[in-house]
């Protein structure tokens, strides 16, 4: 499995990081298209779903 993050992380390395479900255990919140993935810097902060600003957490894709 992957390395996941969450909400509040910093990410570790620059890329695309994908939606990989709540902090809560619910693996769907119905994000949009545009918020399932998310471009990332080295030491940004992982965000929470902007439509829902609930936590979540993210997964490396490339």
């Amino acid at each position: 499995m992957a390395d996941r993050y969450k909400t509040g992380e910093k990410a570790p390395e620059n890329g695309t990081y994908e939606f990989d479900g709540l902090t809560d255990g619910r693996k769907k919140s119905d994000p949009s298209e545009e918020e399932q993935q998310i471009s990332m810097e080295s030491g940004d902060t992982f965000p929470p779903l902007r439509s829902s600003k609930e936590a979540a957490y993210w997964k490396k894709v490339n």
